[in-house]
């Protein structure tokens, strides 16, 4: 056996993990929950059994906050999982992101109870409810594209009255999707105000299949719409909470049809009956008109104006000629002028003389700079000179020699005896530092 054939068990787990999802996917499942635990992590595990067989389920908690209920043992559930393997323990399980109670009981009381919270809010009331209009032409269609419900309404409103333009606008109509898609298309239609009226519905089905019609999210829908909206759900003994809120219920797709559009036949006779009172009243009008066509060509022919248009025409012609002459004089005189300004400029131009002026202030700079220059190297020189002359006769440079000077109390030299007295402090100045000494005695 080669090594290359020899798997590892995370290699086998992660292959029939792989092979489980391609070969089944997402899957909807009913059952009842069983070891049902919910750890500090917030996921959810427990097991869907029946009868003879049970399987591990794991719903984590990005998804099960969004359940609406808390599950218990013994509950029977409906969901939606995805077909994998656990692969620390080798055992296949079921990863749910959808889950909810099983049963048309369970239905029916959501159904009651958004229906007496909507009733509480007015959203019933008569007051609310929009007439249809008298003249429409457009009718605008939300339902599945692919329904019953959609050709019914087609086939109806092209026997009935051919003129009118449809609008679909394609949705689900059932699944966990259809209820928000519903809601948009509503909105969709209420920006774009294409059309005049709107049928919101869908063929007959169960109570599940019809449950997209009874959510919050579409009653709110309708409720909000400035367009008509005739609801059209299902079949005649079928009441859903869009026909309460919606402007006008029809039992059927195929009765709301019938409920926007008007028969040929009347519309024929009422267009004949109009044909008629436009026709007199076109030729009562293109009678008018002759009449005045007559009064004014009659009233052209006495006067007759083409002579006088020809005459104007000649004066216009030499009108015109005259201001084309005029204003060819004009701008020749402008030319010669402004060719005159333009040579004495040149004559008198500053620039020549800015030219000459600039290298004179150049020379003048040189001279002053050179002159600067020589003041400087003189007044060094002399201060050179004056500071040894001042050396020489400093008595600091004195006392450099090893000699003394002598000051009395009021700083003064010391140059003979009578400067001082018997008593008197001198103050004596040395190379280094000072020596104060007073006199005791004075020999001439």
């Amino acid at each position: 056996m080669q090594n290359s054939s020899i798997l590892s068990v995370k290699d086998l787990n992660q292959m029939v993990k792989e092979l489980l999802c391609d070969a089944i996917g997402q899957i909807w499942l009913m059952g009842e929950i069983s070891n049902f635990s919910r750890p500090s992590s917030g996921h959810w595990y427990f097991s869907l059994k029946d009868d003879s067989a049970q399987v591990r389920c794991a719903m984590f908690r990005n998804s099960n906050f969004r359940a609406g209920f808390s599950p218990q043992n013994g509950q029977q559930v409906l969901v939606r999982a995805t077909v994998t393997l656990y692969e620390a323990r080798g055992e296949y399980q079921l990863v749910i992101d959808k889950i909810q109670p099983a049963g048309v009981g369970l239905l029916q009381q959501k159904f009651e109870q958004l229906k007496q919270k909507l009733s509480d809010e007015g959203l019933f009331d008569p007051i609310y409810k929009q007439p249809l209009p008298e003249n429409i032409r457009t009718v605008g269609i939300i339902t599945s594209s692919t329904g019953a419900a959609l050709h019914d309404i087609c086939q109806i409103l092209k026997r009935r009255d051919p003129s009118l333009d449809l609008i679909i606008y394609p949705t689900q109509v059932q699944g966990s999707e259809a209820a928000g898609q519903i809601a948009k298309m509503i909105h969709i239609a209420n920006i774009r105000q294409e059309c005049d009226v709107l049928i919101v519905g869908r063929g007959g089905g169960s109570l599940e299949d019809l449950w997209s019609f009874n959510e919050e999210v579409v009653a709110r829908a309708i409720y909000s719409s400035q367009l008509p909206i005739v609801s059209a759900v299902g079949h005649e003994i079928d009441f859903t909470i869009a026909d309460f809120v919606a402007d006008m219920r029809a039992a059927t797709p195929s009765a709301a049809a019938e409920l926007v559009s008007r028969d040929s036949l009347e519309q024929v006779k009422r267009l004949q009956v109009q044909e008629q009172h436009l026709s007199m009243a076109m030729d009562y009008y293109l009678m008018q008109c002759r009449e005045k066509l007559n009064k004014w060509r009659h009233q052209l022919q006495t006067q007759h104006p083409q002579a006088k248009l020809e005459k104007q025409l000649n004066q216009l012609l030499s009108c015109r000629h005259s201001l084309y002459d005029n204003i060819q004089q004009y701008l020749l005189k402008l030319s010669n002028r402004h060719n005159s300004l333009d040579r004495r400029l040149l004559r008198v131009s500053p620039q020549n003389n800015m030219t000459y002026l600039g290298q004179v202030v150049w020379q003048k700079q040189q001279q002053l700079i050179n002159l600067i220059k020589q003041k400087l190297t003189e007044s060094q020189h002399q201060f050179v000179l004056q500071t040894s002359q001042l050396n020489s006769v400093s008595p600091l440079a004195t006392l450099e020699r090893g000699y003394s000077v002598t000051t009395s109390q009021n700083n003064s030299v010391v140059r003979g005896f009578e400067q001082v007295t018997v008593g008197d402090f001198i103050i004596t100045r040395l190379k280094k530092g000072k020596l104060v000494s007073q006199i005791t005695e004075i020999k001439k």
